[in-house]
């Protein structure tokens, strides 16, 4: 699975300010990769019917144990509450003794520029 590509769940509106976040992980071993990767479809599943998601994606180069999401949001507050929620919540909390590293990046973007360009997101977590 190398990249699940751009899922758009709610089309938003054009030309909308819309909150973006992307994050980076890498695993302490290549078990915490695999344990990452059993575990990506269901919050991907999750990501479908989440009130206020406009689109995420995943890049995954599980042999370098490194994982990169991006995802946009109506709000901020639409993103803290799927994280908080379903399957997402008790999944990243069962992971995190398998993180090595972790960085995350946020900012506001104009729903005209979805899809986030990969280098774009590479650029904010190095």
């Amino acid at each position: 699975m190398p990249t699940l590509p751009w899922t758009v769940p709610n089309q938003p509106p054009r030309a909308t300010e819309v909150h973006v976040f992307a994050s980076r992980f890498e695993t302490r071993t290549l078990w915490g990769a695999l344990r990452f990767l059993a575990r990506t479809p269901g919050v991907w599943r999750q990501i479908g019917s989440a009130p206020g998601a406009y689109g995420a994606s995943l890049k995954a180069e599980p042999f370098r144990r490194t994982f990169w999401t991006l995802s946009a949001w109506e709000s901020p507050e639409a993103l803290k509450t799927f994280a908080h929620s379903g399957t997402h919540e008790p999944t990243s909390r069962g992971l995190s003794a398998q993180m090595r590293d972790a960085k995350f990046a946020s900012w506001a973007a104009s729903s005209d520029e979805l899809p986030v360009s990969w280098a774009e997101v590479r650029r904010r977590l190095t």
